[in-house]
């Protein structure tokens, strides 16, 4: 087995996805050794939900359902979630509502980076395979952390609706990932012909979530006042 391609192919789709991301951010990026930063908490984050998990399959099973809702999508985003919550909600660097958006998809694809590396070493995966791996669960990752940080963003600056928005950006990535899995557990053989629709509608919600949290940025007012002053 050669060891360094299969890491450079693992690694790959999360560094490709998080660079395509943190250059979407219109009037002012982020503090690149912050984002790496939430990067390395996503890597951090996969050995205790792997305890976590595997100490209630022990205890409850590991049923269709419990596997895809709880398991997977409720244990992996709501650590995701209560990372971004205490360490970057109330930073000083999160000043614009994309921001929430950068710092979720670092998370999550720190979290599906390491995990896509374990995957590939426990099944000796063909470039093929990861390539897969890339285009569904990788990807998944990223756009269940636009989810998140879209609703950490309107949390962060609609003061009023903090509290309602805090509770979407926890369990709407907890309910499309859950529902990713269903499918990926459910229709072994079939999957695919439903995971094309369910991935495209994603794309088209992730991109108008990135264009909307980009839009109400304050960085955007400031610098149509500058260019009207200018002017």
């Amino acid at each position: 087995m050669q060891i360094l391609p299969i890491i450079m192919a693992a690694i790959a789709p999360g560094l490709s996805l998080l660079t395509y991301f943190y250059l979407k951010d219109r009037y002012e990026t982020e503090p690149i050794h912050l984002v790496i930063r939430m990067f390395l908490f996503g890597v951090l984050l996969v050995y205790p939900t792997m305890v976590l998990q595997n100490a209630l399959i022990e205890e409850f099973g590991k049923g269709t359902f419990f596997s895809a809702f709880f398991l997977s999508g409720g244990i992996e985003e709501f650590m995701k979630w209560f990372v971004l919550y205490h360490l970057i909600f109330r930073h000083e660097a999160f000043d614009e509502p994309y921001d929430g958006i950068v710092y979720a998809v670092a998370v999550s694809l720190g979290y599906a980076t390491l995990e896509n590396i374990i995957y590939a070493f426990l099944n000796a995966s063909s470039f093929s395979a990861l390539m897969i791996r890339a285009l569904l669960p990788v990807s998944a990752h990223a756009l269940f952390g636009v989810m998140m940080g879209y609703y950490l963003g309107k949390a962060k600056f609609i003061p009023h609706k903090a509290r309602r928005y805090l509770w979407i950006s926890l369990l709407l990535p907890i309910l499309w990932h859950g529902l990713f899995d269903y499918i990926l557990l459910l229709f072994k053989s079939n999957w695919i012909w439903i995971m094309i629709p369910v991935m495209s509608f994603l794309w088209i919600r992730t991109i108008w979530r990135v264009d909307r949290a980009n839009a109400h940025s304050p960085l955007r007012i400031a610098t149509a006042e500058e260019k009207i002053k200018v002017s």
